[in-house]
C-alpha cells in the first residue's frame, strides 16, 4: 500500500489523473473501472483537459462503472449512466461501445450481473480501479456486512448512504433503495487499486480503512490486502491518519530513487 497526501483536492485530483493517464499511455487498450460522486470529478475534469490539450486518447479505453441505482432509467438526472456522461463521457474520444455501466432497469438482474462479470473477464481484467470511500466506509455499494469476497448483484442501500443521498433528489419517495454494484471481491480483482479521499468527514473513516482491522463493517478495509493499493487523500481527509508521518517519509524517498533511476539511464 502506498499512500500519497496531497494539499488540497485539486492537488489530489491532478495526481489522480496523472496515474490514470500513465496507465492509459503506457497501455493504450486499458480497461479502467470507474466511479460516481462528488470525488471523482476534479480527476474527470483534469482527464479531460489532458486529452484536449495533450491529446490522451481514450480511443482504445474500456470501462466498468461501480455501481448504478435501482429502478432508475439511465436518463435520469441522478443517475450514473447521466453522471458518467455529464462529467466525463462526452468530453472524451471514448468508443460508446467501450462503456459498461450496470442497467438500471434490468429485469433479470442475476442474469445481468453474471453477464456484467463475464464482461469483465471477456475484456481482460479491470487494470486500475478508481474508487472513493464512503462516511461508512464502502466501496462501491457494498455496505457494511457485506461480504469481502461478493460479486456483482443488486444490494440494499444503507439508510445512512439514503441520508446523504436524500440532497440530490427533489422527492423523498424518490431516493432509490437498492443498487446494482460490483462487489468487493470483483474490486479486489482489479490489477491497481486507486483510492481517493477527500475533506475532514472522511479523515476518521479512511484511517479505520486504511489503518484499522480488516472488517466486513468497513468495506473498503478490505484494501489493505490488495496487491497494489495507492490511496491519495488530501490534507482535510488524511489529519487522523496515526502514520502519516511515515507516510509522506517513504514518499519523499521514493520520488528520491525515482530520480536517481533516471539519472542513472541517463548516464549511461
Amino acid at each position: 500500500m502506498r499512500v500519497i497526501i496531497e494539499k488540497d483536492y485539486d492537488l489530489m485530483s491532478k495526481r489522480a489523473a496523472k496515474i490514470i493517464s500513465a496507465q492509459i499511455r503506457e497501455k493504450p487498450d486499458s480497461v479502467l473501472g470507474l466511479v460516481s460522486g462528488s470525488t471523482p470529478i476534479g480527476t474527470y475534469k483534469e482527464l479531460i483537459r489532458m486529452h484536449i490539450e495533450e491529446g490522451l486518447d481514450f480511443s482504445r479505453v474500456t470501462t466498468f462503472n461501480l455501481d448504478e441505482y435501482y429502478p432508475i432509467p439511465s436518463t435520469h438526472p441522478q443517475s450514473y449512466h447521466y453522471y458518467m456522461q455529464k462529467e466525463f463521457f462526452k468530453h472524451i474520444n471514448i468508443n460508446p461501445d467501450h462503456i459498461h455501466i450496470p442497467n438500471g432497469l434490468v429485469k433479470d438482474i442475476e442474469a445481468f450481473c453474471r453477464w456484467y462479470e463475464e464482461a469483465i473477464k471477456k475484456a481482460g481484467g479491470i487494470d486500475l480501479q478508481l474508487l472513493g470511500i464512503g462516511r461508512d466506509g464502502h466501496i462501491g455499494f457494498n455496505e457494511p456486512g457485506s461480504s469481502l469476497g461478493s460479486r456483482t448483484r443488486i444490494k440494499t442501500i444503507d439508510a445512512a448512504t439514503i441520508k446523504d443521498n436524500a440532497r440530490f433528489f427533489k422527492k423523498k419517495e424518490g431516493i432509490p433503495k437498492f443498487a446494482i454494484t460490483m462487489g468487493v471481491g470483483t474490486i479486489m480483482d482489479a490489477k491497481c487499486c486507486l483510492l481517493l479521499a477527500s475533506g475532514s468527514d472522511k479523515s476518521k473513516v479512511l484511517t479505520k480503512a486504511i489503518e484499522g482491522p480488516i472488517t466486513a463493517q468497513v468495506t473498503a478495509s478490505i484494501l489493505q490486502m490488495h496487491k497494489d493499493l495507492l490511496v491519495i487523500a488530501d490534507e482535510k481527509a488524511s489529519r487522523d491518519l496515526k502514520n502519516k508521518e511515515y507516510y509522506q517519509h517513504i514518499e519523499k524517498l521514493t520520488r528520491e530513487l525515482k530520480t536517481l533511476i533516471i539519472d542513472e539511464k541517463g548516464s549511461r
